[in-house]
C-alpha cells in the first residue's frame, strides 16, 4: 500500500519504453483521462471493478536500480505501479498487459531495408493490452471521418461533462474518469452535436453501448471471432475495428485500413510512392501476425511523406 494506494512492479528483463507503449492511449494533449511529468506518467481509467488512478514510473540502469542489493531483476527496467480507487486490484492484476508482456514480436522479419534502423531503434516496444474495449471503441468512434483536432476537442468536452473525478491523487491532478456505458448512454443527441459528434457517430456509439456486456468479451475471445463481433455493429468498419484491437486487445496484426495517411505513409516508406488499401494489403502480407508493427514503426520513424494539409479519417463504414 503507498498512500491509500496499492502497488505492483514490472520487470520483463529488457528496457521498457513506458511512454512509446502507452502513447496510443492518449487522446490528444489535452486528453483528460491523462497526465505526465517528468518523473511518471498517470492514467485515469473505469475497469470492470470500478474508477482507478494509476501511476507509472521507469526505474532505468542510469538510477542505478538494476543492481539493487537483492534484487532478482538484474537486467532491464523496472515500472513501479501505484494504483487507487476500486478498480486497482483488477489494473494491477494486469499490468503486465498493459505493457505489452503477451505481446510476442517473434517471427516478425524485415522484408525492407527502410524498416531496419526503425525495428532496430524500436526493437523494445511492445503492444500494450489494456482489456478495456469500450475505453478504446468510444473514442475511435468519435474520430471516425473528422481531423485529430476535432475529434480530440469532442471527447474532452464529453469526459469533462459526463466523466468524474478520478481516485486518489488523481482529482488534485485534474484527472477524470471517462463515463461509464449507462452514463455515455444517457448522453443527450443536443450534447453529442454541440460536442461536434454528428448523429451517425452518436447513434453507432448507441448500438455498441447497447450490446457494451458482449463486446467486454471478446477480450478473453480468439482473434477473429472478436473481429467479428465488433464488425457486426453497423458503423463500426474495419479502421473503427483495428484501432479498437490494438488498444484493447494488443493486436500485433490490426492495421489501419481505410486511413488514407497509414496506407500513404506506409507505401511511401515501403515503395516510395503512395498506395491504396488493395495495395497495402499485398505489401504488407509477408508480415501476416506483425503488420500493426510495421504501422507503427513507420509512423514512429516518420518514414512518411511531408503533410502538407489536415489529417481526415476516411469513413470507416464503407466496404473496406
Amino acid at each position: 500500500m503507498t498512500d491509500g494506494g496499492v502497488s505492483a512492479e514490472f520487470a520483463p528483463g529488457r528496457p521498457v519504453p513506458l511512454r512509446a507503449i502507452l502513447g496510443a492511449l492518449r487522446r490528444g494533449a489535452g486528453d483528460p483521462t491523462w497526465r505526465q511529468d517528468p518523473a511518471s506518467l498517470w492514467r485515469a481509467s473505469r475497469t470492470p471493478d470500478g474508477p482507478v488512478t494509476m501511476r507509472l514510473t521507469r526505474r532505468t540502469d542510469v538510477e542505478g536500480e538494476r543492481s539493487r542489493p537483492g534484487s532478482a531483476d538484474t537486467t532491464g527496467d523496472r515500472v513501479e505501479a501505484t494504483a487507487w480507487g476500486p478498480g486497482g486490484d483488477w489494473a494491477l492484476a494486469g499490468l503486465g498487459q498493459l505493457l505489452g508482456e503477451a505481446d510476442d514480436p517473434t517471427g516478425f522479419a524485415i522484408q525492407h531495408a527502410t524498416l531496419r534502423d526503425p525495428a532496430r531503434r524500436h526493437q523494445h516496444w511492445r503492444v500494450g493490452r489494456t482489456r478495456l474495449v469500450i475505453e478504446a471503441l468510444v473514442p475511435a468512434i468519435i474520430e471516425q471521418r473528422v481531423t485529430g483536432k476535432q475529434a480530440f476537442g469532442a471527447y474532452r468536452t464529453l469526459v469533462r461533462t459526463y466523466g468524474e473525478p478520478a481516485p486518489g491523487p488523481g482529482a488534485a491532478l485534474g484527472l477524470l474518469v471517462p463515463p461509464s456505458v449507462q452514463q455515455w448512454r444517457r448522453v443527450p443527441s443536443w450534447q453529442w452535436l454541440r460536442a461536434g459528434v454528428d448523429a451517425q457517430r452518436s447513434d453507432t456509439i448507441q448500438r455498441a453501448l447497447s450490446v457494451a456486456p458482449r463486446l467486454a468479451e471478446i477480450v478473453d475471445l480468439p482473434r477473429e471471432t472478436a473481429w467479428q463481433r465488433l464488425r457486426s455493429i453497423p458503423g463500426i468498419g474495419v479502421w473503427t475495428a483495428a484501432e479498437t484491437m490494438q488498444r484493447a486487445l494488443g493486436d500485433a496484426d490490426a492495421v489501419s485500413f481505410g486511413d488514407y495517411h497509414v496506407a500513404t505513409d506506409i507505401g511511401h516508406a515501403l515503395t516510395g510512392a503512395a498506395v491504396d488499401d488493395l495495395q497495402l494489403e499485398e505489401l504488407l502480407r509477408p508480415y501476416a501476425g506483425h503488420r500493426y508493427r510495421v504501422q507503427y514503426l513507420v509512423t514512429a520513424s516518420r518514414l512518411g511523406p511531408a503533410r502538407r494539409g489536415a489529417r481526415i479519417t476516411i469513413p470507416t463504414h464503407l466496404p473496406r
